[in-house]
């Protein structure tokens, strides 16, 4: 066991999360030395205990969840309990971070959201990891890899051209989010040294993906141009049926880990209502795929999402740059701002992924031309005289913007 001093090994982290966004976080804060207190509850503990790629387990353990909580220790709690509650309570007032992400208004219901901790311990900094922010009209939705990739209009930038559009077989959204939940704790820590007070912190899924894809999207926002595939080619193969992308009547439909039992209240099928185990569909993975392959050709994406929301079977819409945009949950929570430029006044871009309530993130700058700012450096940072600097203009030493 390495002993060695980390960055972090003052900071005690709560990690109230599972499955791999939040997980992630957590764990890369107790590799730079956090002592991470992993919050499960009994028996099953969080989900990736009990189900991984094809059950696949290492010494007992499934290894999807060894993957992604190293460096912590496991406190079972019963949340719903008072006494459970109490106990977390205690924690919190020896604790620097709290990390969470139930779903929308979750935390709150238990007793355990920001406004209750922030009384126990107002140096907390408390980090909701969530789908689409706590804002909006798609504040409810399930937030899944595959379906934040469908939202985002990724999957029209991989893959040839007449292809069905193309997930990625990285878990991106999960992982990206996970690290700026990190860049957002790590930041709110630096602002309670100058303050002595905590803040939260807000990750959603959808605001990291649109990020990753800045030069796509910016590009998209001030040009029109969308990313043109070429003419040279399951959504993931350790995942089970029907995970994946499907054609509806008039556009296309992703579906995440839906138990096949209700896919099967979905589609009317009598023979996925019999497949109740969460390992069915990979042992029936073949036979599934090719069943309901062609199912959804016969109403609207829409209509399929609205079905799909009223058994709970996780779904979402596939779409490209120009529908995202137009999508009101995008126009309503201002994912879309305008940076500045020397020339042209103003550029559109996504806005900073993390949220904090204190100290949120600003664009001060725009991308900067040239040299813009040579002059401005030299003279007020580094105190030269202006005739020095034009000397070194001249001389080609440093350059400065064409006008």
């Amino acid at each position: 066991m390495n002993s060695a001093k980390g960055a972090l090994d003052n900071l005690r982290v709560i990690d109230a999360t599972q499955m791999l966004a939040g997980p992630i976080a957590g764990t890369r804060l107790g590799d730079l030395g956090a002592d991470v207190i992993k919050i499960e509850p009994p028996v099953n503990g969080e989900f990736n205990r009990t189900r991984g790629f094809e059950d696949r387990q290492s010494n007992g353990e499934m290894t999807t969840f060894l993957a992604v909580n190293r460096n912590k220790r496991s406190l079972s709690i019963d949340l719903k309990s008072a006494e459970g509650k109490e106990v977390l309570y205690e924690l919190v007032k020896k604790s620097d971070v709290f990390l969470q992400n139930f779903r929308f208004g979750t935390a709150d219901r238990l007793g355990i959201g920001y406004a209750d901790l922030k009384k126990i311990n107002p140096k907390i900094v408390y980090c909701s990891i969530s789908g689409y922010g706590s804002t909006g009209p798609y504040r409810d939705r399930p937030g899944q890899d595959l379906i934040v990739q469908g939202y985002s209009g990724s999957m029209f930038s991989v893959g040839a051209i007449g292809d069905d559009p193309t997930p990625s077989a990285l878990w991106g959204a999960d992982v990206m989010t996970g690290y700026q939940a990190v860049i957002g704790i790590l930041a709110a820590i630096e602002s309670r040294h100058q303050t002595g007070t905590g803040q939260h912190v807000e990750i959603d899924m959808l605001s990291v993906v649109m990020d990753c894809q800045l030069q796509e999207i910016v590009t998209f926002l001030n040009t029109d141009r969308m990313p043109t595939r070429m003419e040279e080619r399951s959504a993931h193969a350790s995942i089970p049926a029907p995970y994946g992308v499907y054609k509806t009547k008039d556009a296309w439909l992703t579906l995440a880990m839906v138990p096949l039992s209700i896919l099967g209240e979905v589609l009317d099928n009598d023979f996925l209502r019999t497949l109740t185990h969460y390992n069915d569909g990979h042992k029936h993975r073949d036979e599934i795929y090719k069943l309901i392959r062609h199912s959804f050709q016969e109403k609207t994406t829409a209509e399929w999402i609205e079905i799909c929301d009223r058994v709970g079977a996780w779904c979402g819409p596939v779409y490209d740059y120009e529908a995202l945009v137009k999508d009101p949950h995008i126009i309503e929570t201002k994912y879309i701002w305008e940076q500045p430029q020397l020339r042209g006044g103003s550029a559109k871009t996504v806005r900073p992924p993390v949220r904090l309530s204190d100290t949120p993130p600003t664009i001060r700058r725009g991308a900067p031309a040239l040299g813009e700012h040579t002059k401005e450096i030299l003279i007020d940072l580094l105190g030269m005289p202006a005739t020095k600097v034009e000397e070194l203009i001249k001389s080609g030493a440093v350059g400065t913007v064409k006008e």
